[in-house]
């Protein structure tokens, strides 16, 4: 066993073993636990992409391999033995524990930590108390739930970045759910008075699913990655016959049938493609208060996941309405919390509500509060922006949408064809209406306001953000302007947190506003850098 230590140490080196504890030590010993021995066949998952190249290849070619593909295969084979071996000494190599302090007068002020020691050639134990763990996930990809295996991932505070996160790959799922126990039983256990579930998945939410990105973005994305997957195995997508043969026949019928047509294809894919994504990604949705300090959110169908956030750094939700969901009368909510990760982990780990009624979102941001959720009044209940800030959205739709492409097609048909010149007048006419719409439609959504102890922002029109903040979670505050701002007396400002996205700005507030209503949000990080006029100098009194 270990050298009993202070608690909430993390040392980057430290011997397998050592002499065994006094009997006046202030911890119990623990025995070391290790991962299931099924994590080594969870490493070698990457083999299927090379494998799977290899056999579309042999495919391909009617099961004629070259020499290439035996260089392939041998350093597939050499490259498993290698990782094979570091893996299974790794496995080894990986423990840990949960370790309690001696109830009496020895144990002092420790407290119960969790410990992992790991490392192939640098052995490394980290200690982390138990009061520092804020979020304990569970994580399993197809291939971890063919084997019955499950990621723990615990979130100390701190960990914004990742680099104080503990992982361990892989556990099985029984194992996983009594350790995330363990780590959790230090929490308040109070038993909360109103339901402690919040919302669990209604089917019926799946007519938002194609009012997504996705519709879209996803069929190009779809066949973006289908195009680098047949040219990484030497096929050329563009000189397939049947993909010579579709070109060939859409250039000759009809466009002004076959592009609508096309459209509707596009259409229809994307809105399957959109609700597959959302049953996996929102299969079993439930979200629930597991206790009064921690709020858990389960999910998944291929990939199943499983997030807790401490109410502790829960800093805040936020309310996003895109385009399309808004039309359609739908929004979805995500969590501004801390521990999350960095931006990537963040934005898959912060949902908590799949795109939903407008209602339901407004009712789950509260649950998630613990209060009615401040932005659930109409925007005019917001201050508004000064008019201001329209003209300047008005200005950059007609300068960075309108006039470079008008000029671009007057120009080309000026140099070749006249047809050309009716569609710049064409896409003037079409995108200044367009522009037009979707600068008022920015400008009255733009609106803040402070709503007890929470600051509400509101701006956006592709996607409109209502994002709730907590006042006292306000760590900074960051004042931007540029030449055209200053001359229009506005000014961005932006609440710097750490959780979330880590600032939440308010766009083109005026100038003369903005340093006090800082002030009033978050009291204290301001004061000393104002300025206040003093009191007017007394005639015949000499300046000092």
């Amino acid at each position: 066993m270990s050298t009993p230590r202070e608690p909430g140490t993390d040392s980057g080196t430290s011997a397998a073993s050592g002499p065994a504890a006094p009997p006046d030590a202030p911890f119990e010993e623990t025995p070391w636990r290790r991962l299931d021995p099924r994590t080594l066949l969870v490493h070698c998952g990457w083999m299927a992409a090379p494998l799977g190249s290899l056999a579309l290849t042999a495919l391909a070619t009617g099961g004629r391999i070259n020499t290439e593909a035996w260089i392939t295969l041998a350093a597939i084979s050499a490259s498993f033995a290698v990782l094979t071996t570091l893996g299974l000494i790794r496995w080894a190599r990986t423990e840990f524990r949960i370790t309690i302090p001696r109830r009496g007068e020895g144990a002092g002020g420790a407290s119960p930590t969790f410990d992992v020691r790991s490392g192939l050639l640098t052995r490394r134990l980290r200690s982390v108390p138990l009061h520092r763990i804020r979020t304990v996930d569970l994580t399993a990809t197809p291939v971890h739930r063919v084997l019955g295996v499950t990621v723990l991932r615990a979130g100390t505070a701190g960990s914004g970045d990742g680099s104080s996160e503990l992982s361990l790959e892989a556990l099985t799922v029984p194992e996983a759910e009594r350790l995330r126990t363990e780590l959790l039983a230090y929490a308040d256990a109070e038993a909360i008075a109103n339901d402690p579930v919040v919302a669990r998945i209604n089917w019926r939410w799946l007519r938002y699913a194609p009012l997504t990105f996705w519709v879209i973005g996803g069929v190009f994305v779809a066949a973006g990655g289908a195009y680098r997957a047949l040219d990484g195995i030497g096929i050329e997508a563009w000189k397939l016959g049947v993909v010579q043969r579709a070109f060939t026949e859409f250039g000759a019928s009809a466009l002004w049938l076959t592009i609508p047509a096309a459209l509707v294809v596009i259409l229809a894919l994307g809105s399957v493609g959109a609700v597959v994504l959302y049953v996996e990604n929102w299969w079993s949705y439930c979200l629930e208060w597991t206790d009064s300090r921690t709020l858990r959110v389960r999910r998944g169908l291929l990939t199943t996941r499983a997030v807790t956030i401490e109410r502790a750094r829960l800093r805040g939700v936020v309310l996003r309405e895109p385009l399309l969901l808004r039309a359609g009368g739908g929004a979805l909510v995500r969590a501004v919390a801390g521990g999350l990760g960095n931006r990537e982990e963040n934005r898959k780990r912060s949902g908590l509500l799949p795109p939903a009624p407008r209602a339901e979102a407004l009712r789950v941001a509260g649950g998630a509060l613990r209060s009615p959720f401040p932005g659930s009044a109409a925007p005019a209940a917001l201050t508004p922006h000064p008019r201001v800030a329209l003209r300047r959205r008005r200005v950059r739709g007609l300068l960075f949408v309108v006039l470079p492409g008008t000029a671009v097609l007057a120009g080309l048909g000026a140099a070749f064809t006249p047809v050309l010149l009716h569609c710049a007048w064409i896409y003037a006419l079409i995108t200044t209406a367009l522009s037009l719409w979707l600068a008022r439609d920015a400008y009255r959504n733009l609106g803040h306001g402070l709503d007890g102890p929470y600051l509400v922002a509101r701006s956006g029109t592709f996607s409109r953000d209502t994002v709730a903040l907590q006042r006292d979670a306000i760590a900074a505050w960051t004042f931007s302007t540029s030449p055209f701002t200053r001359r229009a007396g506005l000014v961005t400002l932006t609440a710097a947190v750490a959780a979330g996205d880590d600032g939440y700005r308010i766009p083109d507030l005026p100038a003369t506003d903005a340093p006090g209503f800082a002030t009033t949000a978050a009291p204290g990080i301001l004061e000393e850098f104002l300025v206040h006029p003093g009191p007017a100098p007394v005639p015949g009194q000499r300046s000092r």
